[in-house]
């Protein structure tokens, strides 16, 4: 199986992933610019499905697009593959389908996670999309090995590098490993961690994160108040251009392929692209 060529480098975003219409242009725009910055791959966050791909794959010409998750209760196994060969028929090799089992605050249909992953990875595989155009949200060491097992490799949200080490343990050396790294360009520390904490604030409600933050050494302690400066540094790259290269840098040394880098902005308005803060990080690593 042949490693997607994300490059070293992408960008996560919701906003990219835009309903509207009316934002197609606007959207096409900033992904080519994404391209010609240097960036490998965008991953759409949310539960995004193959047709919010398809705007930005057809703006750029190499830029690899995936989704960054799917939810595999959102979706049905059949649509997805039908949609997929539809988009792999027209622009070969530039989707990556990601997909994850949500959270049980999230979905409804949310039971036996694991067993239901299995189950459309089993669909999938019946209705032709291959192992290796796939890559699964994994966190737990099970999870993980499915990556291994049945999938491209993984891209685990909200993780540090020393889950970027135990996952790259779990996958070998021939999957991919595409972590995903918050960045707050804010070299204040009071103000950097108020942004995080009040980002954070929404994941420390879901046990599928709080649970792996446990078995990784963090304590109660540090998942209390927003979460503890341990925590939020471990989580987010915040600071001046050296303290957050060398923050991304930690991930590629834990054995990351490729780091999909989001952006946390204090107020962000709605769907605004942060079009100047994905210009600023193409700089300082580069």
């Amino acid at each position: 199986m042949v490693k997607q060529n994300t490059a070293r480098h992408g960008i996560w975003s919701r906003e990219l992933r835009a309903e509207d219409p009316t934002r197609r242009g606007e959207l096409a725009e900033a992904a080519a610019e994404l391209e010609e910055l240097g960036f490998g791959a965008v991953w759409l966050g949310g539960s995004s499905a193959v047709r919010h791909a398809v705007p930005l794959i057809e703006a750029t010409t190499r830029l690899t697009v995936a989704t960054g998750i799917q939810s595999i209760w959102q979706y049905e196994a059949a649509d997805t593959a039908a949609e997929y060969a539809a988009l792999e028929a027209t622009h070969p090799g530039r989707f990556l389908l990601g997909l994850g089992v949500s959270h049980a605050k999230l979905a409804d249909q949310y039971r036996r996670p694991y067993s239901a992953m299995v189950a459309y990875l089993d669909a999938l595989d019946a209705a032709g999309v291959p192992a290796e155009r796939r890559v699964l949200a994994a966190l737990g060491p099970k999870m993980l090995r499915l990556s291994r097992d049945r999938a491209a490799g993984s891209h685990p949200y909200l993780v540090t590098p020393e889950h970027t080490a135990e996952a790259r343990e779990a996958l070998g050396e021939e999957r991919l490993l595409a972590p995903e790294l918050k960045v707050i360009l804010e070299t204040d520390p009071t103000r950097a961690r108020t942004i995080a904490r009040d980002h954070l604030s929404f994941y420390l409600g879901l046990p599928n994160y709080t649970n792996t933050f446990l078995r990784l050494g963090f304590t109660e302690a540090d998942l209390a108040d927003g979460g503890s400066d341990r925590l939020i540094d471990a989580v987010y790259a915040w600071g001046d251009e050296n303290r957050i290269r060398a923050r991304v840098d930690e991930f590629h040394a834990a054995g990351a392929d490729h780091a999909a880098l989001q952006v946390i902005e204090a107020g962000a308005a709605g769907d605004a692209l942060p079009r100047e803060e994905w210009r600023r990080l193409a700089a300082l690593l580069n």
